[in-house]
């Protein structure tokens, strides 16, 4: 039996990150959580491209144009649906939703949902750096995981290992690293 398993050893990535503005104490200690854990597994900051929208609705339109432009490995999005006394809750953060998986599944690019659906400002401020740690940093991990699952599957082709480097190249469009 082959299994696969991501790993969080990633250094040669490029990640976008598409944060919403709305509820922005909340947001960005979401980035900073996401930024932090990146840095800690040796992505650099020249690695990492921010765009910020104005809430969490449009966050899929943002990360869809930041995954077709070829430029990154992974988009992290980040945002927090409170719900208040109207059905507007389940409108955005459903719609936020599903922007987030059916563009994933579009591009074949791991686009990672990272945005609080919380009942309370309460249990958003627990999950953005407090009682139930940090969402935006467990999103920068399983950004991480999914890029290099994704490699692993990519290479898992029926070259040997000498040549597995070359295959990846080739498939990442990275010619001028192939040597012949």
């Amino acid at each position: 039996m082959k299994e696969y398993k991501g790993k969080l050893t990633n250094s040669n990535v490029r990640i976008g990150i598409v944060v919403a503005r709305f509820n922005d104490m909340i947001t960005h200690s979401l980035l900073q959580g996401a930024l932090d854990t990146l840095e800690r597994h040796g992505i650099s900051s020249q690695s990492i491209s921010v765009a910020w929208v104005p809430g969490a609705f449009e966050i899929p339109l943002i990360a869809k144009k930041m995954a077709h432009s070829g430029q990154f490995d992974a988009i992290i999005c980040l945002g927090a649906v409170i719900r208040g006394a109207t059905p507007h809750f389940d409108y955005v953060a459903g719609q936020a939703a599903s922007g987030v998986a059916n563009l994933s599944l579009e591009t074949n690019l791991p686009v990672i949902f990272g945005v609080l659906t919380t009942d309370t400002i309460e249990q958003a401020i627990e999950r953005a750096g407090t009682k139930a740690g940090n969402k935006g940093s467990d999103a920068a991990l399983a950004a991480l995981e999914m890029i290099d699952l994704l490699r692993q599957l990519q290479l898992s082709c029926n070259f040997p290992p000498s040549l597995q480097t070359a295959c990846m190249s080739v498939k990442e469009g990275n010619l001028s690293q192939v040597k012949v």
